[in-house]
């Protein structure tokens, strides 16, 4: 991963790693509550050794007390000092335990020990302390006394008196916040770094450049009323998603800059990803630019885009296929004049074996004779072999990606499958992507690098074996239903047949 994927990968997950935080300053917070206070009191006391006050017999002296005082902050925490602080202030306590109370340490290079005392009540830890002073005094008395009368050669004295501290020594509420938010952090970074790496789903461009470098054509938002109003039409001129299939419409152009494409097959890797809505308004999107439009339903097994745009699916592409009617009799006009659809017509038990057919070539060949460009509405790759098999007889091919619903491994599956009957994919199209965040497309313009080769022929080599023989559209072509006139001849350009 490049750093600039992390970063995408904290914006696309940033709620998550705000709560976790949250509740890591909640945990903090709700154990800084809970948590007993402690007091703590200290004292202070100093290791002087008795002499007669030469100079070497102070350095002696400061020597020998240095080397002592380590063994003095040992005995602090003896029963043998403890004992009787118990006693004298009538502690609950054993020796061993009032020992865990208590802490003694001694500076470097010097003669002090430090003395505190850690208890819930600050009183009691101020006078715990003091008495341990004491005690320890006494007891070192004992210890450093001679076997004769004399006086003990150590004197310790207390310099810091032990007082009833103010405030608690713990919880350390700010220590206690700092280390939740710190805990909470992590924990949410490190849960959106694992929910990425394991979530398999394409949720924006990111996602697919690590599956393919094929163009991506556009990025088409999601509405939530596209659900209700499907059509380009339904939507306002000047709405996102409008632009979107304006912008669609337009980069087609430039990956099909040489022409070769004509007939262009939309299709997905798996159901519900919106290639039927994409087809029907990439058609309506081109034919509002002024092209003659065709726009096929070849999905025979859940065909849609009769329901989109208020059709009769009973007669149509199938029809034409078995030869029942002639396909100037099957078109349907829709719009302001310049797109035909041509619907599924009734579902065969055998839609791969019609697609594949030779009927269905020819049919296209006609097709683009008369019509400036054809859109195929195609099934999905994955579930049937329809599309793979329809591709051989079009130019080119546009798979629709489904934000957050398609998995990598299976857009991979989707255009191996493609790959393996050589067909052209132009591109793929972003769907369902959202308005803002680290996921919403951003649009852009082609690299060269993008675009198709000029020269050469994209169809299959039974396509161009095909069009020698194909029978040409006479030039007064027209469509009709249900026996009614509907359009001219002059709707339809003559089409260079080669």
């Amino acid at each position: 991963m490049h750093l600039h994927d992390y970063f995408r990968i904290l914006r696309r997950n940033w709620l998550l790693i705000i709560a976790a935080s949250l509740a890591g300053l909640l945990i903090g917070g709700a154990a800084s509550i809970l948590t007993k206070p402690t007091y703590t009191a200290e004292t202070q006391l100093f290791v002087s050794i008795q002499g007669s006050g030469t100079v070497q017999e102070l350095q002696q002296g400061n020597t020998f007390g240095q080397a002592r005082v380590q063994s003095y902050v040992k005995i602090v925490g003896s029963p043998i000092v403890l004992q009787p602080v118990i006693d004298a202030l009538g502690l609950p306590a054993t020796a061993e335990d009032l020992a865990n109370q208590v802490k003694a340490t001694t500076d470097v290079n010097t003669v002090l020990i430090n003395i505190s005392v850690s208890d819930s009540s600050p009183v009691q830890a101020s006078a715990i302390a003091q008495e341990i002073g004491k005690s320890l005094i006494r007891t070192v008395a004992s210890l450093e006394k001679p076997d004769s009368a004399g006086a003990s050669p150590v004197s310790l004295s207390i310099i810091k008196p032990a007082k009833a501290p103010t405030s608690p020594s713990a919880p350390n509420t700010r220590i206690n916040l700092l280390l939740g938010l710190v805990f909470g952090l992590s924990l949410g970074i490190g849960s959106a770094v694992l929910r990425t790496t394991v979530d398999s789903r394409i949720r924006g461009e990111g996602d697919l450049r690590n599956v393919t470098d094929a163009p991506i054509l556009g990025g088409i938002a999601f509405d939530q009323d596209a659900t209700k109003k499907p059509l380009l039409t339904q939507a306002a001129a000047q709405s996102p998603r409008a632009e979107s299939f304006r912008q669609l419409r337009t980069n087609l152009q430039f990956a099909n800059v040489s022409g070769h494409a004509k007939t262009v097959l939309v299709t997905s890797s798996v159901p519900g990803e919106g290639k039927s809505t994409t087809a029907t308004n990439l058609a309506i999107a081109l034919a509002q630019a002024g092209q003659t439009v065709c726009l096929i339903d070849a999905d025979l097994r859940r065909p849609m885009v009769n329901e989109y745009l208020g059709l009769d699916r009973g007669a149509g592409l199938t029809t034409a296929l078995v030869g029942t009617a002639d396909v100037n009799d099957l078109l349907q006009p829709w719009g302001e004049g310049n797109l035909f659809v041509l619907a599924s017509g009734q579902i065969p038990p055998n839609p791969s074996e019609l697609l594949g057919s030779e009927e269905m070539g020819h049919l296209i060949e006609r097709l683009e004779n008369a019509f400036d460009i054809i859109v195929v509405d195609a099934p999905p790759l994955l579930p049937v072999t329809d599309a793979a098999v329809l591709s051989q007889h079009v130019g080119g091919v546009v798979v629709v990606v489904g934000s957050q619903k398609l998995k990598r491994q299976e857009l991979e599956k989707a255009l191996d499958a493609l790959g393996m009957v050589g067909a052209n994919i132009l591109g793929v199209v972003l769907n369902r992507l959202p308005v803002k965040g680290p996921d919403a497309y951003a649009y852009s313009y082609y690299s060269n690098d993008d675009r198709p080769e000029k020269g050469g022929d994209t169809r299959s080599p039974r396509r161009a074996r095909a069009a020698a023989d194909a029978p040409v559209p006479h030039e007064n072509m027209h469509a009709t239903t249900a026996g009614t006139e509907l359009r001219s001849a002059t709707t339809f350009p003559a089409g260079n047949t080669q």
